[in-house]
C-alpha cells in the first residue's frame, strides 16, 4: 500500500521551509504541522493535494472526531482536534496561493477545517493549572538523600528551579559562571543558556527560604572548591554511565558535560515528588508557585513588576494572564471573605489596580497597531 505521494512530499518540504525561515516557527511547531498533514494524508490514502475538495475536509473532521488516542483509548480531545485542524487550515491557505494549486481550489476552501463554535470554545476553555505549594516543593527537596554526588545534584536542581523560576532547558544548559552567589543572581545569557525566545535577562533569587539557597550554594561551592571545576563547566552535570561488574550499564558519578536536553530534569522531579508521597509536578509548575507567592508578598505595582521581570516577562500583564489564575480553593476563600464588612481599599491596592488597567490599555493599543499598522 502506498505510504507517500512524491508530489505531496515536495510541496510539504517547501511548506516546512516556509514555516522555519519565513514564519520563524520552532521545530516542535513544524513537527505538529507534519503530524497533522500525515493524519490527513493517511485518511485520503495519500491522494494528491491538487485533488483537495471541501468534502474531504468535512469527512476528515468527522473521522478525526471518532478516532481514539493510542494511550488512553478514549476519543481525541477537543484541544487535539483544534490543533490538528488549525495546522491543516493554515497549510491549505498557504497552498492555495502556490503555482499549480491556486487554480484547483480557493483560499476560502481551507475554512472547512474549522471546528464548530461550541467545540472551539470547549477546546480553548481555560483549565485550572496544577502546581505545588511552596511547602510541597520544600518537602520534595528534603526527601532526596544527600549522600552521593548524584543525589546532591538532584536536590540542588529542584532547589535551583524554586530559587530562580528558571525553565528546565535553561537549567540544563547553565554554566557555573552564570550563577553569582555574591549578588544572589542567575544570569540567563541567551548566547549560552537555552532561554525561551532566546531572551537574555538576570534573575535574582526569589525569597523562598534561606535553606533553599543554602542547598544551591553548597552545591556550587563543592563543584568549584572540591571538584575544582571552572566557569565554563556545567552547573548541573550529566550522570556518568559505565558498564558495571554485572555487565549492566550503571550510574557512576558525574561527568563534566551538560545534559543534551531537559528530560533528565523532569525525571528528577518525577522521582522526588513520588518519593515524597506527592503527585508529580513538572519543573514549569514551580513558576506558578512563585507567581502565587508574589501575589501574596508584593504590595505595590513596582514590586510586582520586578517580580514579573524576574520570571523573564517583559510585561506584568503576561504574569497575570499566563500564571495568575486564582485557584478554586482560594477563590472560595476570597468570595466568603467579601461577605464580611470591608475595610477601605488601601492606596497601594488602588495603585496596583490602576497599573493593571493601564497595562491592559497599552497592550490593546499595541495589538491594534500590529494588526492595522496605524494608530487611530
Amino acid at each position: 500500500m502506498t505510504k507517500h505521494n512524491a508530489s505531496n512530499e515536495r510541496i510539504k518540504r517547501q511548506y516546512f521551509v516556509f514555516l522555519k525561515e519565513a514564519k520563524r516557527q520552532s521545530e516542535p511547531t513544524i513537527d505538529a504541522a507534519a503530524k497533522a498533514l500525515d493524519r490527513f494524508e493517511t485518511y485520503t490514502k495519500y491522494r494528491d493535494f491538487r485533488a483537495f475538495h471541501t468534502d474531504a475536509a468535512v469527512a476528515f473532521k468527522k473521522d478525526l472526531a471518532e478516532q481514539k488516542a493510542h494511550k488512553t483509548e478514549k476519543e481525541l480531545s477537543k484541544a487535539t482536534l483544534l490543533a490538528t485542524l488549525t495546522q491543516l487550515r493554515r497549510f491549505f491557505e498557504w497552498l492555495s496561493e502556490r503555482p499549480g494549486y491556486k487554480s484547483r481550489f480557493r483560499y476560502s476552501d481551507a475554512q472547512y477545517f474549522n471546528l464548530s463554535e461550541n467545540d472551539r470554545h470547549i477546546a480553548q476553555a481555560r483549565r485550572e493549572q496544577r502546581f505545588p505549594t511552596l511547602e510541597q516543593v520544600k518537602h520534595a527537596i528534603n526527601s532526596i538523600p544527600a549522600m552521593t554526588a548524584i543525589e546532591r545534584r538532584n536536590q540542588a536542581v529542584i532547589a535551583f528551579a524554586l530559587l530562580t523560576g528558571a525553565r528546565d532547558s535553561a537549567i540544563a544548559s547553565a554554566k557555573l559562571k552564570h550563577v553569582d552567589l555574591n549578588t544572589n543572581s542567575f544570569n540567563q545569557d541567551a548566547r549560552e543558556v537555552r532561554t525561551k525566545f532566546r531572551k537574555s535577562f538576570t534573575t535574582f533569587f526569589f525569597p523562598v527560604g534561606d535553606e533553599v539557597r543554602q542547598i544551591v550554594a553548597e552545591w556550587v561551592s563543592s563543584l568549584r572548591e572540591i571538584e575544582l571545576w571552572g566557569n565554563d563547566d556545567p552547573l548541573f552535570p550529566a550522570t556518568r554511565v559505565l558498564v558495571g561488574a554485572s555487565r549492566q550499564f550503571e550510574a557512576s558519578g558525574l561527568q563534566r558535560s551538560h545534559w543534551s536536553n531537559a528530560s533528565p530534569i523532569r525525571l528528577i522531579f518525577r522521582e522526588a515528588f513520588a518519593n515524597a508521597g506527592l503527585p508529580y509536578f513538572n519543573p514549569h509548575s514551580l513558576r506558578n508557585t512563585l507567581v502565587q507567592l508574589g501575589e501574596k508578598l508584593c504590595t505595590s505595582p513596582e514590586q510586582f513588576k520586578a517580580w514579573s521581570q524576574n520570571l523573564g516577562h517583559e510585561k506584568a500583564l503576561t504574569t497575570f494572564l499566563s500564571y495568575g489564575q486564582v485557584a478554586s480553593q482560594r477563590q472560595g476563600e476570597i468570595i466568603r471573605d467579601l461577605a464580611a464588612p470591608q475595610k477601605p481599599v488601601q492606596s497601594d491596592l488602588r495603585e496596583i489596580a490602576d497599573e493593571l488597567l493601564r497595562t491592559v490599555r497599552e497592550s490593546l493599543v499595541d495589538t491594534k497597531v500590529q494588526q492595522t499598522g496605524t494608530l487611530t
